[in-house]
């Protein structure tokens, strides 16, 4: 049963790049994202109006004000521009794997910015990390025909989004339940890219089915699916269980996008995912051995979702997101 859980789980939570990928297709990506977060923020308030109030009952403004900055940068900043991305051509494998050093970066960073403990291990995983994405972005360009240099930029730029969702929720005393976050941050993404829509002249949607079918796969398959059985294989079987799949949420997706839309997927496409895969290894690998000796993790031993934060750790570490597709 685990194992069916965790196949489930890669399969929705990378298709939303496949999604993203559809959309892309038939309409602006903000125009996508407006459709995608406003019909979705209206069921979740009234769920919250009738059915969940009592998860609402505590909650100061302050943490409204913070769950509303967390979900500006983990979900609106951080699917604009995978989105942005895929309609400029980066292919989505490629827009995933950026998307994937995420927590490697952040764990880096909780040295200098947290005060913890990094090892040379978890440096030299951030190392290939970032040599696994250079090789696969190389081979994207140079596959790719029409798309501009700085374009692979984008990701970057939601990658760092992330990042610093993940700090500033680090910093957050209070338990937010799942429900009262997700329904936050996807009101806040439906104001915000309903204004950007709007002032761009294109939230009118596409009179084509394929679009909504994008939306609704992205809604039903990458929300719900992806948000679900995170949580469930979270409860199941832990933040570290939930780290090492995200993972594989790469190679999943370039083999996919390479299936789907012959997106390219050679040898260096296909060394660099090995490479990134490695360094994923490497420090699972630091982390594991360090909990056996001193009974914690030298690193957040978390890949939560920003826009779904996970439950605070009962000891001092703090936990590392990464982004909802």
């Amino acid at each position: 049963m685990n194992a069916l859980l965790s196949i489930a789980f890669v399969l929705c939570w990378s298709s939303g790049f496949i999604g993203a990928k559809l959309g892309a297709g038939s309409a602006a990506a903000v125009t996508v994202l407006m459709w995608r977060f406003l019909p979705l923020a209206v069921i979740l308030l009234v769920v919250a109006a009738t059915l969940g109030r009592a998860a609402w009952r505590g909650l100061a403004a302050r943490d409204v004000v913070r769950q509303a900055a967390i979900g500006v940068l983990s979900q609106s900043g951080y699917l604009l521009t995978v989105y942005y991305a895929i309609q400029l051509g980066v292919s989505s494998g490629t827009t995933a794997l950026i998307d994937g050093v995420q927590p490697l970066v952040a764990g880096a960073l909780a040295g200098p910015l947290l005060g913890q403990y990094v090892s040379r291990r978890q440096w030299l995983g951030l190392c290939l990390g970032v040599a696994g994405v250079a090789l696969v972005t190389t081979a994207d360009a140079m596959a790719a025909t029409g798309v501009a240099a700085w374009a692979y930029l984008v990701p970057f730029l939601g990658m760092l989004s992330l990042v610093a969702a993940t700090f500033l929720e680090s910093r957050s005393r209070t338990r937010v339940a799942p429900g009262v976050a997700l329904t936050m941050h996807c009101a806040t993404s439906a104001v915000l890219f309903t204004v950007f829509a709007v002032g761009a002249g294109a939230a009118a949607p596409p009179a084509e089915a394929g679009f909504w079918a994008a939306v609704a796969w992205l809604v039903v398959l990458s929300t719900f699916g992806g948000y679900g059985l995170y949580w469930l294989i979270l409860r199941r079987s832990g933040v570290t269980k939930v780290n090492a799949l995200m993972f594989l949420m790469a190679p999943v997706t370039a083999v996919w996008g390479a299936a789907m839309f012959g997106e390219p997927f050679g040898v260096q496409t296909g060394l660099g995912l090995a490479v990134g895969l490695t360094a994923v290894a490497v420090v699972q690998r630091d982390g594991r051995g360090a909990r056996r000796k001193s009974g914690r993790s030298p690193l957040p031993d978390a890949h939560s979702l920003p826009a779904c934060p996970a439950p605070k750790p009962q000891d001092s570490g703090h936990r590392l997101s990464g982004g909802c597709s």
